[in-house]
Protein backbone atom coordinates (compact mmCIF):
# COMPACT_ATOMS: atom_id res chain seq x y z
CA UNK A 1 0.00 0.00 0.00
CA UNK A 2 1.47 3.35 -1.29
CA UNK A 3 1.69 5.53 2.05
CA UNK A 4 -0.65 7.84 0.84
CA UNK A 5 -2.99 5.42 0.67
CA UNK A 6 -3.32 4.92 4.35
CA UNK A 7 -3.60 9.02 4.61
CA UNK A 8 -6.52 8.81 1.82
CA UNK A 9 -8.34 6.00 3.98
CA UNK A 10 -7.61 7.80 7.04
CA UNK A 11 -9.16 10.73 5.64
CA UNK A 12 -12.45 8.98 5.03
CA UNK A 13 -12.88 8.15 8.58
CA UNK A 14 -12.40 12.03 9.36
CA UNK A 15 -14.92 12.54 7.15
CA UNK A 16 -17.35 10.17 8.54
CA UNK A 17 -16.64 11.58 12.10
CA UNK A 18 -17.06 15.34 10.62
CA UNK A 19 -20.09 14.07 9.72
CA UNK A 20 -21.77 12.97 12.78
CA UNK A 21 -19.72 16.05 14.41
CA UNK A 22 -22.47 18.18 12.32
CA UNK A 23 -25.21 16.10 12.96
CA UNK A 24 -24.01 16.07 16.94
CA UNK A 25 -24.05 19.91 16.62
CA UNK A 26 -27.51 20.48 14.51
CA UNK A 27 -28.93 18.48 17.34
CA UNK A 28 -27.32 20.49 20.11
CA UNK A 29 -28.48 23.74 18.58
CA UNK A 30 -31.82 22.38 18.22
CA UNK A 31 -32.29 20.96 21.72
CA UNK A 32 -29.61 22.22 23.94
CA UNK A 33 -28.52 18.74 24.64
CA UNK A 34 -25.39 16.82 23.45
CA UNK A 35 -25.34 12.88 24.71
CA UNK A 36 -22.17 13.37 27.09
CA UNK A 37 -20.48 9.56 25.97
CA UNK A 38 -21.02 10.93 22.24
CA UNK A 39 -19.56 14.08 22.52
CA UNK A 40 -16.22 12.70 24.49
CA UNK A 41 -15.96 10.06 22.10
CA UNK A 42 -16.17 12.77 19.08
CA UNK A 43 -13.54 14.82 21.40
CA UNK A 44 -10.95 11.90 21.88
CA UNK A 45 -11.11 11.24 17.91
CA UNK A 46 -10.14 14.54 17.35
CA UNK A 47 -7.66 15.03 19.51
CA UNK A 48 -5.84 11.34 19.25
CA UNK A 49 -6.53 10.14 16.13
CA UNK A 50 -6.99 13.23 14.24
CA UNK A 51 -4.17 15.26 15.49
CA UNK A 52 -1.89 13.22 17.39
CA UNK A 53 -1.80 10.37 14.76
CA UNK A 54 -3.26 11.49 11.40
CA UNK A 55 -1.88 14.94 11.73
CA UNK A 56 1.53 14.04 13.04
CA UNK A 57 1.95 11.81 10.25
CA UNK A 58 2.05 14.41 7.46
CA UNK A 59 3.76 16.86 9.97
CA UNK A 60 6.60 14.16 11.26
CA UNK A 61 6.75 11.89 8.60
CA UNK A 62 5.46 13.11 5.27
CA UNK A 63 6.32 17.14 4.99
CA UNK A 64 9.82 16.54 5.86
CA UNK A 65 10.24 14.12 2.91
CA UNK A 66 8.78 16.16 0.91
CA UNK A 67 10.83 19.89 1.34
CA UNK A 68 13.95 17.42 1.34
CA UNK A 69 13.05 16.52 -2.18
CA UNK A 70 11.90 19.75 -2.79
CA UNK A 71 12.40 23.33 -1.79
CA UNK A 72 8.95 24.41 -3.93
CA UNK A 73 7.34 21.69 -1.37
CA UNK A 74 7.97 24.45 1.89
CA UNK A 75 4.75 26.81 0.57
CA UNK A 76 2.11 24.05 0.52
CA UNK A 77 3.44 22.42 3.40
CA UNK A 78 3.14 25.84 5.54
CA UNK A 79 0.17 25.64 4.52
CA UNK A 80 -1.13 22.79 5.43
CA UNK A 81 0.40 23.08 8.85
CA UNK A 82 -0.92 26.21 9.24
CA UNK A 83 -4.57 24.42 8.98
CA UNK A 84 -3.66 21.89 11.02
CA UNK A 85 -2.92 24.48 14.13
CA UNK A 86 -6.15 26.53 12.89
CA UNK A 87 -7.85 23.01 13.27
CA UNK A 88 -5.98 22.92 16.75
CA UNK A 89 -7.68 25.77 17.58
CA UNK A 90 -11.20 25.09 16.93
CA UNK A 91 -11.15 21.89 18.68
CA UNK A 92 -9.52 23.28 22.08
CA UNK A 93 -12.15 26.19 21.77
CA UNK A 94 -14.87 23.19 21.25
CA UNK A 95 -13.57 21.46 24.22
CA UNK A 96 -13.36 24.48 26.60
CA UNK A 97 -16.97 25.23 25.33
CA UNK A 98 -18.43 21.43 25.95
CA UNK A 99 -16.58 20.91 29.55
CA UNK A 100 -18.62 24.54 30.36
CA UNK A 101 -21.69 23.20 28.58
CA UNK A 102 -21.32 19.94 31.07
CA UNK A 103 -21.29 22.31 33.81
CA UNK A 104 -24.72 23.84 33.43
CA UNK A 105 -23.26 26.77 31.05
CA UNK A 106 -26.14 27.04 28.51
CA UNK A 107 -24.85 29.64 26.35
CA UNK A 108 -21.44 28.15 25.88
CA UNK A 109 -23.57 25.65 23.54
CA UNK A 110 -23.44 28.38 20.81
CA UNK A 111 -19.65 28.15 20.87
CA UNK A 112 -19.50 24.91 20.44
CA UNK A 113 -21.54 24.81 17.41
CA UNK A 114 -19.90 27.55 15.94
CA UNK A 115 -16.39 25.68 16.22
CA UNK A 116 -17.80 22.52 15.28
CA UNK A 117 -19.08 23.92 12.26
CA UNK A 118 -15.91 26.00 11.40
CA UNK A 119 -13.77 22.80 12.19
CA UNK A 120 -16.32 21.03 9.96
CA UNK A 121 -15.37 23.09 6.93
CA UNK A 122 -11.62 23.64 7.32
CA UNK A 123 -10.77 19.87 7.84
CA UNK A 124 -13.55 19.03 4.37
CA UNK A 125 -11.69 21.89 2.34
CA UNK A 126 -7.88 21.24 3.66
CA UNK A 127 -9.07 16.84 2.62
CA UNK A 128 -9.47 17.75 -0.52
CA UNK A 129 -6.27 19.72 -1.06
CA UNK A 130 -4.28 16.48 0.39
CA UNK A 131 -5.85 14.31 -2.01
CA UNK A 132 -6.69 16.05 -4.73
CA UNK A 133 -3.24 17.58 -5.08
CA UNK A 134 -0.38 17.37 -2.25
CA UNK A 135 -0.89 13.66 -2.36
CA UNK A 136 -0.65 13.07 -6.35
CA UNK A 137 2.66 15.28 -6.03
CA UNK A 138 3.46 12.59 -3.76
CA UNK A 139 2.41 9.64 -5.41
CA UNK A 140 4.24 10.97 -8.50
CA UNK A 141 7.94 12.12 -7.06
CA UNK A 142 8.25 9.35 -4.91
CA UNK A 143 9.86 5.85 -5.70
CA UNK A 144 8.04 2.68 -4.59
CA UNK A 145 11.03 2.41 -2.17
CA UNK A 146 10.03 6.02 -0.36
CA UNK A 147 6.67 5.20 -0.15
CA UNK A 148 7.38 2.32 1.90
CA UNK A 149 9.56 4.03 4.12
CA UNK A 150 6.81 6.54 4.92
CA UNK A 151 4.67 3.78 5.70
CA UNK A 152 7.09 2.27 8.15
CA UNK A 153 6.92 6.14 9.71
CA UNK A 154 3.47 6.37 9.48
CA UNK A 155 3.02 2.69 11.69
CA UNK A 156 6.05 4.08 14.19
CA UNK A 157 3.72 7.14 14.94
CA UNK A 158 0.64 5.00 15.28
CA UNK A 159 2.34 2.64 17.59
CA UNK A 160 4.23 5.24 19.38
CA UNK A 161 1.28 8.00 19.96
CA UNK A 162 -2.13 6.00 20.01
CA UNK A 163 -0.85 2.83 21.00
CA UNK A 164 -1.45 -0.48 19.58
CA UNK A 165 -5.22 -1.40 19.00
CA UNK A 166 -6.30 2.21 19.37
CA UNK A 167 -7.28 2.56 15.72
CA UNK A 168 -9.85 -0.17 15.69
CA UNK A 169 -11.43 1.67 19.09
CA UNK A 170 -11.16 4.70 16.72
CA UNK A 171 -13.31 2.49 14.06
CA UNK A 172 -15.32 0.94 16.42
CA UNK A 173 -16.79 4.67 17.64
CA UNK A 174 -17.47 5.48 14.31
CA UNK A 175 -19.54 2.64 13.40
CA UNK A 176 -21.68 3.13 16.92
CA UNK A 177 -21.60 6.98 16.43
CA UNK A 178 -22.89 6.24 12.45
CA UNK A 179 -25.77 4.22 13.40
CA UNK A 180 -26.97 6.87 16.04
CA UNK A 181 -25.97 10.17 13.80
CA UNK A 182 -26.66 9.03 10.22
Amino acid sequence: MKATQQLKDEHEGIRAMLNILEKVSEKLERTGAVEKEHFDGILEFLETFVDRCHHAKEEDVLFPAMVALSDEARAPNAAMRAEHATGRGYVRSMSRAYAAHVEGDVPSSRDITENARAYVSLLRDHIVKENDVLFEVVDKTFSHEKQDELFEGFERIEEERIGRGKHEEFHGLLDKLGAIYM
